[in-house]
Order: C-alpha cells, then sequence, then structure tokens
C-alpha cells in the first residue's frame, strides 16, 4: 500500500459534481392513507411535529446555504451523518459521491439499484415463477460545487486494476481508510462503469452551493434498465 501512495498526484478540483440520490418526483403526503378526511391528515402532521426531535441544522450561514434546510441536507450532509459500506469505506466513516456528469451518475447508480432489486428473495420468487413484474425507482440529482485538492487515483487504475474491481472492495476501502485517517478531503478516480470520473469526498467543508438538476425514473426491464429523464420519454437505455 505504501507504494501506491509514493508519489501520489494531487487534483486541483474545483467543478459543479453531480449527485444522484433516491428521492421522489412529486411531493406526496404521508398521512393520506389514513384518512379521507384532510382534517384528519392535519392532526396526525400536528402530532408529528409536536413529537419529533428537531430536525438537521446547517452550520453554514444563510447566505452560504440558498437551499432549504431539508435541500442542504439532502445533497450534502446525509452520507455524514448516515454511514455506509461502498467502494472507498467499509462503513465506519462518512464518504459522499459525485460525479462528472449527470450520465456517469445514472450507470453507477443504476448498477446498485439493480443489484439491489436482483438480490431481493421475493423478485427472486416472481421470476422463478415466470411472474417478473415491471419495477421503477425515482431519483433526484443536485449540483454540488467541490473545491479541493484531491487524491488522483485515475493515473493509478493502468497498475492497479483492484481499483475498478467490479465486485470486490477490499483493495479501494484500505485506500480510503488511509485517506480519511491522514485528513484528505476526498479523491477523484475513474467509474468502474462506464468512461466518467467519480469523487468520493471525505470532508463536508469542500462542499457547497446545491443545485436542482433534473429527476430521474429507473425502470426494470427484461432488456436491462430504462431510464427517463422527462416522464414517458426514454433518455437512457443500460443493458
Amino acid at each position: 500500500m505504501d507504494s501506491f501512495f509514493a508519489g501520489l498526484p494531487l487534483a486541483d478540483v474545483h467543478l459543479a459534481l453531480a449527485r444522484n440520490i433516491k428521492s421522489i418526483r412529486v411531493s406526496q403526503s404521508l398521512f393520506d392513507d389514513l384518512s379521507d378526511d384532510p382534517a384528519d391528515w392535519q392532526v396526525a402532521l400536528d402530532h408529528e411535529i409536536a413529537t419529533k426531535p428537531p430536525g438537521y441544522v446547517s452550520q453554514a450561514t444563510l447566505i452560504d446555504r440558498p437551499f432549504e434546510e431539508s435541500e442542504w441536507f439532502n445533497a450534502i450532509e446525509f452520507p455524514f451523518k448516515n454511514w455506509m459500506a461502498s467502494r472507498f469505506c467499509d462503513g465506519s466513516f462518512g464518504i459522499w459521491y459525485g460525479a462528472d456528469s449527470v450520465e456517469t451518475s445514472v450507470h453507477e447508480t443504476v448498477h446498485h439499484w439493480r443489484e439491489g432489486i436482483l438480490a431481493d428473495a421475493g423478485y427472486d420468487q416472481l421470476v422463478a415463477r415466470g411472474e417478473r413484474q415491471s419495477i421503477s425507482g425515482e431519483r433526484k440529482v443536485y449540483w454540488v460545487r467541490c473545491d479541493a485538492a484531491l487524491a488522483d487515483l485515475r493515473a493509478r487504475v493502468a497498475t492497479y486494476p483492484d481499483l475498478l474491481n467490479p465486485d470486490s472492495y477490499r483493495f479501494t476501502q484500505e485506500i480510503g481508510a488511509r485517506l480519511k485517517r491522514e485528513g484528505h478531503p476526498g479523491l477523484v478516480t475513474a467509474s468502474a462503469r462506464c468512461k466518467g470520473e467519480n469523487y468520493g469526498v471525505l470532508n463536508r467543508v469542500v462542499l457547497s452551493a446545491p443545485q436542482n438538476c433534473c429527476s430521474l425514473t429507473y425502470r426494470l426491464t427484461v432488456g436491462g434498465v430504462e431510464v427517463e429523464r422527462e416522464e414517458g420519454q426514454i433518455w437512457m437505455a443500460l443493458p
């Protein structure tokens, strides 16, 4: 591992990166299945407001966060509060992922979305009975500004193919753990799913200015996954 880091270059990054997350296209009432009377929805909403803990409040000044607090949380803060294992993280810290384009973000997230469905026991049973059903999921993409000197792993791909290993994350998780331990703000690397580039940010301070980009719908079909940007129009099709 020491040889990997020897002479590792830095990338001076000042870009808006695509952050692709689970979301919904149209806001929905969480209480509309309780009753047909909207007055009952308000009773449930009032109770939730009165009993739930305080929501997230950004430490950034208002002038630096024009979004609502919830949007700032969704676009930037969520992975730093909800740790999960991933390519460069073993789940013991937070890491934020963005991509150089919306298309790259689609290739990355479609893979994990599809694998999650195929790993579901209920879906396997449907397939076994020949009852495969159309399954869809909705997403939201934000542009988020990144200003940082990131560890540049792109030149290492040729000599360290495990950087793009489609199945095992053992090698890359060791890299992410060391960068986190030594206080680096993050990394940039080639995508394992397409010809694009991915960014893993370990310090939320280098992220700012989130902006809405677009909504997406993923739909699992027999031939792969269809992606809609405008509802009802196939924008990308991934086998």
